[in-house]
């Protein structure tokens, strides 16, 4: 019974990690300016690995990855 159990917490941190993923993928596509849903797809499909993708993935030159920077708030930056 405690094998089950053991079982289910790593499969819910390993589900958490998938979920993660999915998220930061999806944001690092829409700064980059392909749009979220990219990102999400690729984290859904390649978990962990979709951020290393999309971390090396070239940015749209009107991206705000290019104007703002990967985390910047664009505040002091023209819109």
């Amino acid at each position: 019974m405690t094998v089950f159990a053991l079982m289910g917490a790593w499969a819910l941190w390993l589900l958490y990690l998938w979920l993660a993923s999915c998220i930061i993928a999806g944001y690092l596509s829409n700064r980059k300016g392909y749009g979220d849903k990219p990102g999400v797809a690729t984290g859904l499909c390649l978990s962990a690995i979709a951020i290393v993708v999309w971390l090396v993935w070239p940015p749209k030159p009107e991206s705000k990855w290019k104007i703002v920077g990967a985390f910047g708030s664009g505040k002091d930056a023209k819109r």
